[in-house]
């Protein structure tokens, strides 16, 4: 599958301190510590109502991993997937009366166009489910083979007591992983299952839906993947174990991630599945998370369209710490209308107040868990010196320019 362009990232003198970050499983902040090449997976959209500002806050947190790693040194293997086959993408097929397939293309190329609109460097393996079938089938018989799969009624499912350590990336209690289950695409009262918690590997094929043909010697029946064996095997074929950083948001943690680590562990015979487990908040509207099954979305390329700048829509995101689950307003935009518009107006002048802590400052907040909104308050504060007492260091705009481009992802 094709990804999206990707912008010039400036260099800058030095290099950046080491990136800590969040870890669900530990419950901590901890120090990534990536080699030569950090492995960086972030989970990808179902592709039926694409870029609402949950999922761009999202990919903009995990874009300032990509580009704190690149300041630090690293070459960066990012992977995303697209879930482009799934019940909840041919629900919304069903309902507008559209071919699954055409819907699934239409919205991954919206989310392309707004993903490179607010300057996110793209992965360089960006993969759809349905082109990783054959290999996810393999995947399922091998899990098979091994003793920790069964059959039911023609679906093949993940017995969840094959990973001793199930459980251990949201360290969350029985009854609460059940009930995040059914509310999250599981199946946990369906009778015949061994556990409630058992995940659905391989769904066969049902009247009127899409469905595939196994590869030979699996031993599978035509039929589609399930949700959470798709990310293991494209982030075990593409990267490897263990990868440096599994992220997405924080309605990911159950069951996906879980499942998903489950699953690669189980297949590779040994663990971590990933170092570090990050997760980004929510993003609400009128009270409530920003979801398409509430409607209450407000879209990227909507914003687009009314004639927003990008990087004003990039700022506003930003101005809110990655972890914490905040609600968007008209106020958040016109803040970060009102700083593009200083931060702009600072840079374009001959010359300025030295800006030679600004960059040690801002890579301080970044590798701190990606403190953006304390990084903003360091440019704020040199862009109003600017404007309040300007200054005579020739070079300090440019500077300042080249780091929020670098590190923020901002182009001014």
């Amino acid at each position: 599958m094709r990804s999206w362009p990707a912008p010039q990232v400036p260099r800058l003198p030095g290099r950046g301190p080491a990136l800590h970050l969040f870890d669900t499983a530990a419950g901590l902040v901890r120090a990534t510590a990536p080699g030569p090449v950090a492995g960086l997976y972030v989970c990808g959209i179902t592709p039926y109502d694409a870029t609402h500002l949950g999922h761009a806050a999202t990919y903009v947190a995990f874009d300032l991993v990509h580009r704190a790693w690149l300041d630090a040194g690293h070459e960066v293997h990012y992977v995303q997937n697209v879930t482009d086959v799934d019940d909840p993408l041919l629900e919304r097929a069903q309902r507008d009366g559209v071919d699954w397939a055409e819907l699934a293309e239409q919205e991954t190329a919206l989310f392309r166009e707004d993903m490179a609109a607010l300057g996110v460097l793209p992965p360089r393996d960006y993969v759809g489910a349905v082109e990783a079938i054959p290999r996810i089938a393999q995947a399922v018989a091998r899990l098979r083979e091994a003793g920790a799969a069964y059959e039911l009624e023609g679906d093949t499912y993940f017995a969840v007591s094959a990973d001793p350590a199930f459980g251990a990336v949201g360290g969350l209690d029985v009854a609460t992983m059940v009930a995040l289950s059914a509310e999250r695409g599981g199946d946990p009262g369906r009778l015949g299952k061994k556990d409630p918690l058992d995940a659905m590997l391989w769904m066969a094929a049902r009247p009127g839906e899409p469905s595939w043909e196994a590869p030979q010697g699996t031993g599978l029946p035509p039929g589609r993947p399930g949700w959470h064996i798709e990310c293991s095997v494209i982030a075990l074929e593409h990267l490897g174990m263990p990868l440096d950083v599994q992220g997405g948001g924080s309605d990911l943690v159950f069951p996906h991630h879980e499942l998903s680590a489950s699953h690669a562990v189980v297949l590779e015979g040994r663990a971590p599945f990933a170092q570090h487990y990050v997760h980004a908040g929510m993003v609400g509207l009128d009270g409530e998370k920003m979801s398409k099954s509430r409607g209450n979305l407000v879209f990227v390329s909507a914003l687009r369209r009314q004639g927003v700048p990008p990087a004003a829509i990039r700022l506003a995101l930003l101005s809110h710490h990655y972890r914490g689950d905040w609600e968007w307003t008209r106020a958040d935009l016109d803040r970060a209308l009102e700083r593009l518009a200083l931060w702009t107006d600072a840079v374009s002048r001959p010359d300025g107040p030295p800006a030679d802590g600004v960059l040690a400052a801002v890579r301080e907040r970044l590798a701190d868990d990606l403190d953006a909104p304390r990084a903003l308050e360091v440019v704020d504060a040199w862009a109003r010196a600017q404007r309040e007492t300007g200054g005579d260091d020739t070079g300090a705009p440019g500077v300042v320019s080249r780091l929020v481009d670098a590190l923020l992802g901002v182009r001014l």
